[in-house]
């Protein structure tokens, strides 16, 4: 491996690892809305962890104590709760969610 791609490599890594905000994700199965959120984020080429409500014990009331509501998806970047997908797609209508995510130029 030459240096410049052991760098190009460690840039990438420290980018992932440092940079980008943590985005958590609360999902259903059959969620139209949650689909689309996950198809957006993918799109900005983020990672998410996901947090499927339907697949766990416990993760609903885990999301509905910490968002206060009841509907999925439910987005965090970092500690700040955007909401469901018509919040993070207004985020993006207005250009803001670049920013959310560490991509601003």
């Amino acid at each position: 491996m030459n240096k410049l791609s052991y760098k190009v490599r460690i840039q990438a890594i420290y980018n992932t690892l440092i940079l980008m905000p943590k985005i958590i994700i609360y999902t259903a199965n059959l969620c139209a809305y949650c689909s689309m959120a996950k198809q957006l984020l993918a799109k900005k080429g983020v990672s998410y962890i996901e947090k499927n409500i339907d697949s766990e014990a416990g993760l609903r009331q885990e999301m509905m104590h910490k968002s206060k509501r009841r509907t999925v998806p439910q987005i965090y970047i970092d500690d700040f709760h955007v909401g469901g997908f018509d919040d993070l797609y207004a985020l993006e209508m207005r250009k803001e969610l670049d920013t959310l995510l560490g991509q601003q130029d």
